[in-house]
């Protein structure tokens, strides 16, 4: 897949171009012709990036927690859950590709895995319908979650989604029910439940599957009640202003750990979890098997006490 870069990306697309020009120049000047300039330009590249996300705003960050390359479920799987089997349906209508789930071992340990997949290309983001779920997604999440308490098992969800499908036939069927249903059976839910904010966590869509023991986000990744666009249009009438909207609402991981909203930041590579996916993936895998450790030392009373009383705290507490 070609390099895909944000505007304020603009002057490392620029050197790493150069960089791509002289590599194919020195096949044919030799071996080793031009490694100096190359060195000094990749060199450069990277402070570049380290600047670049040094000082990201929250609009800037909206647009990396977006990045087609970041990435997403089917390489958190890939990367950390070993044995997947994914298990599919709702029992009631259909099977919905925007959440996927199913069993699996991290690190040797049996979990209940899920999340949003938004897809990577046309094909299969036609396929996960852009990692917007339609009821029937949700209610597969509740069945994942009964079977998780059934047996004991710890749940690992991934967030990524822009929110709920808003499509009159997911309305039909009841999403705001379905939503409502899945977020009560999180917080109800017997077993530790780890979640983590990849990219984007939007609305309702994705508290469904946020209503955890431990919520991490991602460096760059954002979260809130309502897309900055859609703030915008609301709040001014103009979505052109979803960057004033962005910095207002606090959606950025900064802004959440201060407010208490999410637990713990997972850091990312310089350059954003796109620039070294693998690096990424490593260090979610870190830190959901560290909040595992520490609750796998709870009774399922007092997991599900930890948990209310995380969410009571939203909002009453003062700021960090």
């Amino acid at each position: 897949m070609a390099a895909h870069y944000l505007d304020f990306e603009r002057p490392i697309a620029d050197l790493e171009a150069k960089i791509e020009e002289l590599s194919k120049l020195s096949e044919t000047a030799g071996p080793g012709a031009f490694d100096s300039e190359i060195g000094a330009l990749r060199e450069r590249v990277q402070v570049l990036r380290k600047e670049a996300y040094a000082g990201l705003d929250a609009w800037q960050k909206t647009m990396v927690a977006r990045h087609p390359q970041r990435p997403h479920l089917r390489d958190y799987v890939a990367g950390l859950i070993d044995e997947f089997v994914e298990l599919r349906g709702d029992r009631k209508f259909a099977d919905d590709q925007a959440i996927v789930g199913g069993l699996g071992r991290f690190r040797g340990m049996p979990v209940v895995v899920m999340g949003h997949e938004k897809g990577y290309d046309t094909t299969t983001r036609l396929k996960h319908n852009f990692g917007m779920a339609r009821p029937e997604g949700y209610r597969k999440a509740v069945r994942l979650m009964d079977m998780a308490e059934r047996f004991n098992l710890p749940v690992v969800t991934f967030v990524d989604t822009a929110g709920a499908y808003p499509g009159l036939g997911a309305e039909e069927r009841g999403q705001a029910e379905a939503i409502a249903r899945s977020t009560e059976r999180c917080l109800t839910l017997g077993t530790p439940m780890v979640a983590t904010v990849t990219g984007e966590g939007g609305s309702g869509g994705a508290i469904a599957l946020a209503g955890a023991n431990r919520v991490l986000i991602l460096e760059h990744s954002i979260y809130s009640v309502i897309s900055p666009e859609g703030a915008a249009s609301i709040l001014w009438r103009d979505g052109a202003r979803a960057k004033d909207a962005a910095t207002n609402m606090k959606i950025t991981a900064q802004d959440l750990i201060k407010l208490r909203i999410v637990d713990r930041i997972v850091e990312e590579p310089a350059g954003g979890a796109h620039s070294d996916p693998e690096a990424a993936i490593r260090a979610v895998g870190d830190a959901v098997e560290d909040e595992l450790k520490k609750l796998s030392l709870l009774t399922p009373a007092e997991l599900k006490r930890q948990r209310a009383e995380r969410f009571y705290a939203i909002g009453r507490e003062g700021l960090q």
